[in-house]
């Protein structure tokens, strides 16, 4: 059984000897192992029940320590760095031969981010090594955003969990890829799309292969299902107003709609007022608490495809992937939902 903490000296010990901690960033709560210790990082693996084909993304304290994680550190990744970092924006460049190839599923390429969290940087400072760190929840589930989702979901396998409340972005960081002439945009995350262009130029758009999905991924989160919630998922496109499913318990997941309130057994309304930035801190503890609430299907709406409304988008394609076609319900008291 795991415990909380908020001591960042006992967190960072146990990262030096080898052991996992989940941690907070700005982001999402990370699972942080040495990145330079194999069986530590395997052992991130094994706790998610992780697929070695699928990247995690290395943490650091502050920019001194790059050269530790990759080779090169080229003249437009100075100048995201200086524009982003500390903050949510993951930079995939050449690694070290000191990265195992675990943490980069055996690429080339290795994300690199600086968090924007008092206690992330605290803990990488205190401890001192290069920390590999995915989500802290078992692979391809609701992303957790507070200490105690990471216990939810992990709680009988990790021992430390380092309490620093509730993460202010809500979604991951977005990973650009300098592997190339041209920086390409692998997810969408954190960081707004449009923000980095603004240093990059126009950014190339990575192309998702499903002939793929069992291969090495150049970025975590990119497989087609992810970040999923076990109740099914649909989406209702922006402007459409959402409806629940004759005779079935429905939840509504939205953001400023206020047309779309009747007929729901569960509403979170994720802003009052459409704001993004609110909408995105609120998203996966909404997801959460429309999951656990025991209904047939879950009904969400689309967001604006720009700035952080991109990244939720995104997450929501990937959670609604595989929910099927809806089906119709017939009013019953013990029905059951079937995909």
């Amino acid at each position: 059984m795991c415990r909380f903490t908020t001591n960042i000296p006992e967190a960072a010990s146990f990262l030096q000897t080898g052991l996992l901690v989940a941690f907070p960033t700005e982001t999402v709560y990370g699972l942080g192992a040495d990145a330079q210790n194999c069986q530590a990082v395997a052992r991130i693996f094994e706790v998610k029940g992780r697929p070695t084909f699928d990247p995690l993304i290395v943490h650091i304290a502050a920019a001194e320590q790059m050269f530790q994680v990759v080779t090169d550190f080229p003249k437009i990744a100075m100048e995201l760095a200086a524009r982003f970092w500390p903050g949510p924006l993951t930079l995939v460049l050449p690694k070290r031969p000191e990265i195992p190839d675990l943490v980069t599923a055996g690429l080339p390429g290795v994300g690199i981010r600086i968090p924007d969290h008092p206690v992330a940087l605290a803990l990488l400072k205190q401890a001192n090594c290069p920390v590999a760190a995915p989500s802290a929840n078992k692979f391809g589930r609701i992303s957790p955003t507070t200490a105690e989702h990471v216990a939810e979901g992990l709680g009988e396998e990790i021992p430390l969990i380092l309490d620093g409340g509730p993460c202010r972005v809500g979604v991951e960081s977005t990973v650009i890829s300098l592997m190339s002439e041209r920086p390409t945009l692998l997810r969408p995350g954190g960081c707004p799309a449009e923000e980095i262009e603004k240093v990059t130029g126009p950014l190339e758009r990575a192309t998702p292969n499903p002939a793929l999905e069992d291969s090495a991924q150049p970025a975590p989160g990119m497989l087609s299902r992810h970040y999923a919630p076990r109740t099914p998922l649909w989406l209702v496109p922006v402007g459409k107003v959402a409806e629940p499913f004759p005779g079935a318990r429905c939840g509504l997941l939205s953001a400023g709609d206020q047309r779309s309130r009747t007929g729901f057994s569960q509403i979170e309304l994720l802003s009052s007022d459409g704001d993004l930035r609110t909408s995105a801190a609120n998203f996966f503890a909404a997801l959460r608490r429309l999951d656990a609430a025991g209904l047939d299907a879950i009904i969400a709406h689309q967001f604006p495809n720009f700035g952080l409304g991109l990244a939720l988008n995104d997450r929501l394609r990937r959670a609604a992937a595989g929910s099927g076609e809806p089906v119709k319900f017939q009013p019953s008291q013990d029905s059951i939902f079937v995909p």
